[in-house]
């Protein structure tokens, strides 16, 4: 049984759904359902009892969750035990692309200085996965904003920003101090894939439905609003072409920037990731 293998049924036993499983790790429904009958042909025995309104487990699936649990807890600390025993441990960190944030600088810098030995990996993500890859075990905490489903995770607020929208720089909106999102709802606004997070989706739509093309990446945004006059929203303070505007939004609520890891999770370097990314975005 592969590590990854017990989270896919971690995250579908916790779920008791695999669609919502699925979105919990950022990937899509057929894999994750072809790992747990792989998983279930390696133990010889149902996992799950399948019904048209969900999924629920079998005796032997509460056996298996239960270990599923402790070895994966053990895996985790033997990573950082080893590491710790070697003299170089090794940090993931996922980041929702925001590249011209001073915090990032700041956090870095001080990171570093307080860690000189530590191997630190980043992983930029494009706006389908608010989490950076952190439910699917592919990083060990994420920089990112809220909000977003938090089941299982543990978030520390280090900033909030107001929201503004995006418009043509030669759109008539783009002209006033400020709008309301009344104001935009005959516009269409860009959209996220399928299976996103819902509370992420509604979020940056305004809490409410819309129409609109989908994008994945912040420059796929932009071009959207350029090439379409589509509207989109995005945090104050950022720089935009020449050919775009933001506007600031005064009904928004203002987008918090967040570290966040799985709740849990002893490994020292978040404890101290966190510590630092809290001083440098209070700045």
């Amino acid at each position: 049984m592969e590590l990854r293998t017990l989270r896919y049924f971690v995250a579908v036993a916790e779920e008791l759904h695999f669609g919502r499983a699925a979105t919990r790790l950022h990937m899509s429904q057929p894999p994750l359902s072809r790992a747990i009958k792989q998983l279930e042909a390696e133990v010889g025995a149902l996992l799950f009892a399948r019904s048209p309104r969900g999924v629920t487990l079998t005796a032997v699936g509460s056996v298996l969750l239960d270990e599923a649990r402790a070895l994966l807890d053990h895996a985790d600390r033997v990573r950082v035990r080893v590491s710790a025993a070697a003299g170089v441990g090794t940090i993931t960190i996922g980041v929702l692309g925001d590249g011209t944030d001073p915090g990032v600088a700041r956090l870095a810098a001080a990171f570093r200085r307080s860690h000189p030995g530590i191997d630190i990996r980043v992983r930029d993500t494009d706006l389908t996965d608010p989490t950076c890859g952190l439910r699917a075990g592919l990083v060990d905490v994420a920089l990112t904003r809220a909000p977003f489903d938090e089941t299982a995770l543990t978030v520390r607020a280090l900033r909030t920003d107001p929201v503004g929208v995006v418009l043509r720089a030669d759109d008539p909106l783009a002209r006033r101090d400020g709008l309301r999102l009344a104001e935009l709802s005959d516009r269409r606004w860009f959209q996220f894939p399928q299976g996103t997070d819902p509370i992420w989706q509604s979020y940056w739509n305004g809490g409410r439905p819309r129409e609109g093309s989908v994008v994945r990446a912040v420059q796929e945004c932009l071009q959207t609003v350029l090439w379409n006059g589509t509207v989109g929203l995005a945090p104050l303070g950022h720089d935009l072409p020449a050919e775009l505007a933001v506007v600031p939004l005064t009904d928004m609520p203002p987008s918090r920037v967040v570290a966040v890891w799985n709740e849990g999770d002893s490994n020292p370097l978040i404890r101290s990731f966190v510590e630092i990314a809290t001083a440098a975005y209070r700045h």
